[in-house]
């Protein structure tokens, strides 16, 4: 199991000296793995999150939905380290302070985003794309003397079953449809073995065919993986939602089933509409 430890105290001998350490695991002996309390981010003097409070739940598929300028994508970035929150605490299971530590620090801890643009190489196969994304030393000599062994022909073949891309494993990535594509890139933050993962408006673009496709996935994850979706497409969140997660202004307007959203007047008055 690798180590998340703080860069304070390192030794002449490169070894850690009275420093913090994080396991990458997370103790999940509870349900909830994300905690975000009270927490507020400021940008010049607009307050994209407001005393935002937030407990996900292993294995949960949660959806979180809300007008632009509602924080979401603040509140993702501070989940993943790229925005540190003024105030309020963010914790990964019970022991890794999120707001502690660098973006791949909390990758590696077990955290993948997905935005909404799919990013591929798309010069490489699908087999090469989920090769070059797996969870491995990616220091220059041991990348350069690696082998691609059984167990990881299995784990990529595992995970083009997954994403249904077993068709097209030895097709150039950039000659994927858009959904394909985009299934390409949650495969590689898969091969990453995380605990919990982003989707930043991931049927944005999509088909009929491939949205439908796009929730069969999502369904199927929930349970192996923590899923935390953000979306405006309503029909979607409907076909996926076990529980959604309302922001305003900053701050948690309204949470639970979609059919207990759809009748909340102050969701309809904000976002839904008559």
């Amino acid at each position: 199991m690798n180590a998340i430890v703080s860069r304070e105290g390192w030794d002449d001998a490169g070894a850690a000296s009275g420093v913090r350490v994080l396991t990458s695991g997370v103790d999940t002996s509870h349900k909830g793995i994300l905690y975000l309390d009270a927490i507020s981010v400021s940008f010049d003097g607009f307050k994209a999150l407001n005393a935002l409070s937030l407990l996900i739940d292993d294995g949960e598929l949660r959806c979180v939905i809300g007008p632009n300028g509602a924080g979401k994508t603040t509140m993702m970035d501070v989940i993943t380290g790229k925005t540190r929150p003024d105030t309020g605490t963010a914790f990964f299971g019970q022991t890794i302070d999120l707001t502690r530590f660098t973006e791949a620090e909390i990758a590696t801890a077990g955290i993948g985003r997905k935005f909404q643009k799919p990013t591929v190489f798309e010069q490489h196969t699908v087999f090469e794309n989920l090769e070059l994304a797996q969870k491995c030393d990616k220091r220059v000599w041991p990348t350069l003397g690696a082998r691609l062994d059984s167990g990881a022909r299995d784990r990529i073949g595992a995970t083009m079953e997954t994403i249904k891309l077993v068709p097209e494993a030895s097709r150039p990535a950039g000659l994927l449809s858009h959904g394909q594509k985009q299934w390409l890139e949650i495969g590689m933050l898969l091969m990453q073995e995380p605990q919990l993962l982003l989707l930043d408006e991931p049927v944005a673009g999509m088909t009929d065919d491939e949205s439908m496709r796009s929730a069969e996935l999502f369904l199927s994850l929930a349970g192996k993986y923590t899923l935390i979706v953000v979306e405006h497409d309503m029909e979607f969140v409907k076909r996926i939602a076990q529980k959604v997660t309302v922001l305003h202004e900053g701050s948690v307007l309204a949470e639970g089933t979609m059919d207990q959203i759809q009748q909340n007047e102050q969701v309809i008055e904000v976002f839904l509409g008559r």
